[in-house]
């Protein structure tokens, strides 16, 4: 008899648990609790829920293993909110790939699927000559200053693609492709690396036709002719993709190291 009445204390305090976790993740959602800040102490959430301390403490375990919260142990300790972003949903479709053993040309096909119809989407934004073509300029310009260095060039050119995805209007589309762009910027700059080391990354010129395809994008962005824009950004990710995909064909994707993550940090 005390062993199940012992069973059953333990199992109404994890639904105890998973009912203070469930309400506080939906403050986190709901924007009630905002990115950055701290969860109320121990004791303020006993009195609150009318909870244990275990449930309370199970409660944080859950939010901090589903990532919403980072607790701090000692006597300023605490829980940290991290409300989810594009790059933790970049980071769990990364990790979900990399589990299933998909290679980087089909990331790479996806994104030449997805992308051109970002772009297209930008070019019909009422407010692109305000909001997008002038940061996409700007990308243009730091793109042109180290197109002789071919590492930065790689990083300002994934930059470019990255901010660009991001204009999508649609959020939905948004968060889904920014976190394709931002998954095969891990697999080019790696592909940069490789190249670099050995002394086969693109020439200067090579770079300079990316970049005049990215001018050319910009320009018929600015225009709002997004038939025009998707197919430049088709032919452009063509082009470019065949580079990476030659070398890491066989290569599964990487969303697990720590290039990868602090690529996804950035969102």
């Amino acid at each position: 008899m005390e062993r199940a009445g012992a069973q059953h204390a333990k199992v109404s305090q994890l639904r105890m648990a998973e009912l203070v976790a469930s309400e506080l993740r939906d403050r986190i959602l709901a924007g009630g609790i905002v990115d950055g800040s701290s969860l109320p102490k121990q004791d303020e959430l006993v009195t609150e829920f009318g909870v244990s301390y275990p449930s309370v403490r199970e409660a944080l375990r859950i939010l901090e293993t589903e990532g919403f919260i980072t607790v701090r142990r000692g006597n300023r300790g605490g829980a940290v909110v991290h409300a989810p972003d594009i790059g933790t949903a970049g980071y769990a479709l990364g990790v979900t790939l990399q589990a299933m053993q998909v290679r980087v040309p089909d990331l790479g096909d996806a994104l030449a699927n997805l992308e051109p119809q970002s772009a297209a989407r930008c070019a019909e934004r009422p407010d692109r000559e305000e909001v997008v073509v002038p940061r996409l300029e700007e990308l243009l310009a730091e793109g042109k200053d180290c197109i002789d260095d071919g590492a930065a060039f790689t990083r300002a050119s994934r930059e470019f693609h990255d901010v660009l995805v991001g204009f999508d209007p649609n959020a939905t589309l948004r968060v889904v492709v920014k976190s394709l762009t931002s998954l095969w910027s891990v697999q080019e700059e790696a592909w940069a690396d490789v190249q670099m080391s050995r002394g086969a990354y693109p020439s200067p010129e090579d770079r300079a036709v990316a970049h005049k395809a990215h001018e050319r994008l910009v320009r018929s962005i600015a225009k709002g002719d997004a038939r025009r824009a998707e197919r430049l950004a088709r032919e452009h990710l063509t082009a470019t993709q065949h580079w990476v995909c030659r070398t890491f064909e066989d290569r599964v994707i990487d969303a697990a190291s720590s290039r990868s993550r602090m690529r996804f940090r950035r969102g």
